[in-house]
């Protein structure tokens, strides 16, 4: 079946958000764990969102975790998808 007549189904939707949220939130951890590593482990979690989220950095950290974790999923759930 093609890419485009999966994505019609209501069951590729629903598989693709069974691995997108998983894979979203997995990706959000690595990313702060990666960003502020000390800060969050000496509980400091003004400067984590300093680091993050403050002057509008909070739009390109969603942003591209949103972005990659449906790209990832819609590839994952077309793959094994029959």
């Amino acid at each position: 079946m093609s890419f485009i007549k999966k994505i019609k189904l209501k069951k590729f939707w629903e598989n693709t958000f069974k691995i997108a949220i998983p894979f979203f939130i997995f990706v959000t951890v690595i990313s702060l764990l990666m960003n502020s590593w000390s800060a969050i482990f000496s509980g400091d979690f003004t400067k984590v969102t300093q680091v993050n989220f403050t002057d509008g950095k909070w739009i390109e950290f969603w942003s591209y975790k949103v972005f990659l974790s449906f790209i990832y999923a819609m590839y994952m759930t077309n793959k094994n998808m029959k």
